[in-house]
């Protein structure tokens, strides 16, 4: 046989060997990771909270609406900042019967310049989060950047962290917004802390509907 019929059948036999080794892997993986499922046996509302300074916070809260009124489930967005400009998210959310959507803010904080202005927004806001968190009727809430009026006091933490511990048991809630307070992390069984590592916005380049509106 040829020296290059010996390279072919040490290239087939190592590819064999390493898609052999693969599967092992594979298998072993696939048994923890059942393993894991199996142990998962609660079936509860959850309470998520997306934090940080990056971006995505929101984006990833509306993602889980969509995916709530996929399954039919009856939904509440409360949007506490947000309200000064539309939104494409608001645009399209509002085409779902399932959906109850208030945008109760009056923009971000450097913007109305009224502290006094944006406490009675922001409590408005509350009302109806409150309300929606006491309602069993609703499968899904989402508290877009409520972090931010906790951050600012507009909201007691103590009210919201006893609403959502009484909310419905098989209630899920959302609560987006930079600065989330340590107790309310400590309440939350996921939570995520989006990280910055570039922002088009640094470049000069100003938000883009789709992406940021």
């Amino acid at each position: 046989m040829s020296a290059g019929g010996n390279d072919n059948n040490d290239r087939a036999g190592f590819a064999a060997a390493s898609d052999e080794r693969h599967r092992e892997r594979m298998q072993r993986k696939k048994e923890l990771i059942d393993r894991k499922i199996a142990r998962a046996t609660i079936e509860r509302g959850v309470l998520v909270v997306n934090t940080g300074n990056g971006k995505g916070k929101s984006s990833s809260g509306f993602g889980m609406l969509a995916r709530s009124l996929g399954h039919g489930f009856q939904c509440g967005v409360v949007q506490f900042i947000k309200g000064s400009f539309s939104t494409g998210e608001e645009a399209f959310f509002r085409r779902f019967e399932e959906l109850d959507y208030h945008v109760m803010g009056e923009g971000f904080t450097w913007e109305t310049q009224d502290k006094e202005r944006d406490i009675r927004a922001a409590q408005a806001a509350w009302a109806i989060a409150a309300r929606m968190l006491a309602d069993p009727g609703y499968d899904f809430v989402l508290l877009d950047e409520l972090n931010i009026a906790l951050a600012h006091r507009y909201i007691a933490l103590d009210d919201v962290l006893a609403a959502v511990a009484a909310r419905p048991p098989q209630q899920h809630v959302v609560i987006t917004g930079r600065g989330a307070p340590d107790a309310l992390i400590e309440a939350a069984d996921t939570v995520t802390d989006m990280r910055v590592v570039k922002h088009a916005f640094k470049a000069g380049i100003k938000a883009q509907k789709g992406i940021e509106l």
